[in-house]
C-alpha cells in the first residue's frame, strides 16, 4: 500500500512524526507537509502563486517534501505533482482536536477532503495539544476499527479525534461548536481572535463527537466532501 502523509501543522510539527512512524508498518510512505503552520486554512489552495517544493530530510524510509502552500495544495502535489498513485491519505495528528461544525476550518481535515476529491480514501487524526505521544499509541485501534468494518466501503473519509484517556470507540457525528468565537482588541487598529472549549448542545449524546471525545472515546466520523443539500435536490429536481 502506499500512503501519503500531511498535516497543518508544518513538516517539522512531531505528531507528522509520530504517524509517519505508525505508518510504515502499512506500506511505502511519502510526506509533504506545509514548510510552516497552516493552521484554519480549511481547503485553501495557492494557484496564483509559485510554490516552493523541497526534498527533506525525515525519518528513516519515508521520502518527504516541504511545500510553501497549504495541506490541500500538499495532497494536490503528493498526487499530481508527484505523479504517484496513492491507496491511502492520512492527515495529522493535530495539535488540537477537529470536531464539530469547527471542522470546517480545519487544514488536517481539508487534507482528506481533497483526498475524495481526487478519488482516494483518507483519515485525519487529531487529539489534544498536550496528548500527540498518548494519542499515537491508539492509531492502531481507529485504523482497525475502520478496517475490520470495511468502513471504506461506506465513506471514502473519515476524521478521527483521540481523547486524553481511552476506553472505548465508536462511530460519531458532528456535533455543535468546539469552541466559542469572538475577537478582542489588542489596541489601535489591531484585534486577534479567540475562543474556549464549550459544551455541545446534547452534552449526553456519546453519538456527537463533541461529547465523545470527553468522554473517553475515540470518535471515527465519517465525512462526504459533496456540498449538495441532496433533501432541497430531490425535492425540485426536473426529471
Amino acid at each position: 500500500m502506499k500512503i501519503l502523509i500531511t498535516n497543518d501543522d508544518g513538516i517539522n510539527a512531531p505528531g507528522i512524526r509520530l504517524l509517519a512512524q505508525w505508518a510504515k508498518k502499512l506500506g511505502e510512505v511519502t510526506v509533504v507537509a506545509p514548510k510552516v503552520e497552516q493552521s484554519a486554512m480549511s481547503h485553501a489552495i495557492d494557484f496564483v502563486n509559485p510554490q516552493e517544493i523541497k526534498r527533506v530530510d525525515f525519518i528513516d524510509g519515508v521520502t518527504a517534501y516541504s511545500m510553501s502552500s497549504t495541506p490541500a495544495d500538499c495532497v494536490r502535489f503528493g498526487v499530481l505533482g508527484l505523479q504517484d498513485k496513492f491507496d491511502l491519505v492520512l492527515s495529522g495528528i493535530n495539535y488540537g482536536v477537529n470536531v464539530g461544525q469547527d471542522i470546517v476550518y480545519s487544514g488536517t481535515v481539508a487534507a482528506v477532503f481533497e483526498a475524495a476529491r481526487l478519488g482516494i480514501k483518507g483519515i485525519a487524526f487529531s487529539t489534544f495539544p498536550h496528548s500527540q505521544k498518548e494519542a499515537a499509541q491508539y492509531f492502531d485501534m481507529a485504523y482497525d476499527f475502520i478496517v475490520s468494518q470495511s468502513l471504506f466501503d461506506e465513506a471514502l473519509i473519515y476524521n478521527v479525534n483521540i481523547p486524553d484517556k481511552v476506553s472505548d470507540i465508536r462511530i460519531t457525528r458532528q456535533g455543535s461548536h468546539y469552541f466559542s468565537d469572538g475577537f478582542v482588541h489588542d489596541g489601535g487598529d489591531m484585534y486577534h481572535q479567540e475562543g474556549e472549549p464549550v459544551p455541545d448542545v446534547c452534552p449526553n449524546d456519546l453519538n456527537r463527537d463533541t461529547v465523545a471525545i470527553l468522554n473517553e472515546t475515540i470518535s471515527v466520523t465519517p465525512l462526504i466532501a459533496t456540498r449538495t443539500d441532496m433533501a432541497v435536490f430531490e425535492k425540485y429536481k426536473r426529471d
